[in-house]
């Protein structure tokens, strides 16, 4: 899945939520050419190495506020799971771990 992107396109990446400036799971595991899922089981995995300041869950409400907001991600408003989300430091943090694997 190789997706050249511009500049525009990385800055309707970026939302404002609890007060930080955050990129939603979906959309980093898009730059880094990996399934959402792998990005997520990475996390789990080392969730020890990404405290509430690099990344964070959605509640419900925030979930349903983003949707609302954004029409390229409609597809979460049926998704029983919230997204989550990662802060700058959480995002270039997680470029270690992403570009490591190979498809």
């Amino acid at each position: 899945m190789t997706q050249e992107l511009i500049k525009s396109d990385y800055e309707i990446m970026i939302f404002t939520i609890r007060g930080r400036k955050v990129m939603v799971d979906y959309d980093l595991a898009l730059l880094y050419e990996v399934p959402t899922k792998t990005l997520k089981q990475q996390v789990k995995r080392n969730h020890f190495r990404f405290p509430e300041d690099f990344m964070f869950e959605l509640s419900k409400i925030e979930k349903n506020e983003l949707v609302t907001n954004c029409d390229r991600l409609s597809f979460l408003k049926h998704s029983s799971v919230n997204p989550l989300v990662f802060t700058e430091q959480g995002s270039r943090f997680h470029t270690t771990d992403c570009s490591k694997k190979t498809p």
